[in-house]
C-alpha cells in the first residue's frame, strides 16, 4: 500500500530538516524549565520540587506536540495520494485525430503507399488510445469518430484511394478544424493531431488552425510527403508537434506511444488521476493543536 502513494507538491518535505533541528534544540534545553532553572536560587528550586510545584515533563510533551502538528501539516502540503479508482476513465483525454491529404496530388504519388503504411504504424502504436480520422481535399470529411477499436480505423485508413474525396483542391485548414471539434467533443485535454500532407494548400488560415489547436492544449505534428519547406516548419512549431518523414516510422510510432497523462500531470490536472489525502492529514494534526490549547486552559 505504502508503495502506491505519491507525493503531489514533494517539495514541501523541504521543511522537515527544520523542524528535526528544532527538535535537537529542544532536547538541548534542560526539560521544562527553560530558562528558569538559571534565575532560580537552587535551593528554592528545590524546594518547589519538593512541593510539586515544578512540572519538568510540561514543557517535553508541549514541544513535541507542537513539533509533531508541524510535522503533520508539512505532510499534508506536501499532497499524499493515491491513485484514483476510476483514472483509466480518463483515457480519453489523450486521443490521437490522424488527417489526411486525400487529394489527388497525394493519392495519385508513388509515395502514397509508404504514407498509409506511415498512418497504420501510428494506430498500431496508439495502444489505450483511442484514435479518429479525417480526410481531406477541396472539403474535408470524418471518416472515422473518436473510437477505441483500433484495427477497424486501420482498415479505414488502408480504404482511403483516389476519388475518395471528390473536391477538388487542398484545404489543410477545413481538416485541422475538424480535428479540433472532434478533439472538443470528446473532451480531449492534452490530444494529438497528425497531419499527412505535401504541404500543398499551406497558409496563413492553416497557421490560424494550427495555433487554435495548441490554444486547446494539442499538439500538430506533420508527416511530409514532400519538401520540408518553411511553410510546413512553420506549421509545426506553432503547433507544438514533431515533423517526420515517411522514413522515420519507428520515432513516429514512439512518439505517438508516449500517454498524454504524463503531460497532464505535469500541467493542472494531476488530481484527474490521483486522490489527495492531504487535507485528512491535517484532521490528525489537530489532535496535538487541541491537546496544546486544552493544556493552556487548564492552568
Amino acid at each position: 500500500m505504502i508503495d502506491d502513494v505519491t507525493l503531489l507538491r514533494p517539495l514541501w518535505l523541504i521543511a522537515l530538516p527544520g523542524l528535526l533541528f528544532l527538535a535537537v534544540l529542544m532536547r538541548r534545553r534542560r526539560a521544562g524549565l527553560g530558562d528558569w532553572n538559571r534565575v532560580l536560587d537552587p535551593d528554592l528550586l528545590r524546594a518547589l520540587r519538593a512541593l510539586g510545584h515544578v512540572d519538568e515533563t510540561a514543557g517535553v510533551w508541549r514541544g513535541a506536540a507542537a513539533l509533531s502538528a508541524a510535522g503533520l501539516l508539512v505532510l499534508a502540503l506536501a499532497g499524499p495520494a493515491l491513485e484514483r479508482r476510476d483514472a483509466a476513465a480518463f483515457r480519453n483525454l489523450d486521443g490521437v485525430v490522424f488527417v489526411i491529404d486525400a487529394s489527388p496530388s497525394m493519392t495519385d504519388s508513388p509515395r502514397w503507399p509508404a504514407l498509409q503504411t506511415m498512418g497504420r504504424f501510428g494506430v498500431a502504436a496508439l495502444g489505450s488510445r483511442p484514435g479518429a480520422l479525417v480526410v481531406f481535399g477541396g472539403d474535408s470529411y470524418i471518416a472515422s469518430e473518436m473510437t477505441g477499436d483500433l484495427l477497424q480505423l486501420g482498415q479505414t485508413l488502408s480504404l482511403i484511394e483516389p476519388g475518395t474525396v471528390p473536391d477538388k483542391g487542398s484545404r489543410p485548414e477545413r481538416g485541422l478544424a475538424q480535428a479540433a471539434m472532434l478533439l472538443r467533443e470528446s473532451d480531449v485535454l492534452a490530444g494529438d493531431v497528425v497531419l499527412f500532407s505535401d504541404g500543398g494548400g499551406l497558409g496563413q488560415a492553416a497557421l490560424t488552425e494550427a495555433a487554435a489547436l495548441a490554444g486547446q492544449g494539442a499538439r500538430l505534428s506533420v508527416v511530409s510527403t514532400g519538401d520540408l519547406g518553411p511553410e510546413v516548419q512553420t506549421l509545426v512549431a506553432t503547433g507544438g508537434g514533431r515533423l517526420f518523414t515517411l522514413t522515420e516510422t519507428d520515432a513516429f510510432a514512439a512518439y505517438l506511444r508516449e500517454q498524454a497523462r504524463d503531460r497532464l500531470e505535469r500541467q493542472d490536472y494531476p488530481l484527474l488521476f490521483w486522490s489527495d489525502y492531504g487535507r485528512a492529514v491535517l484532521l490528525f494534526a489537530l489532535v496535538p493543536v487541541l491537546l496544546l490549547l486544552r493544556k493552556r486552559g487548564a492552568a
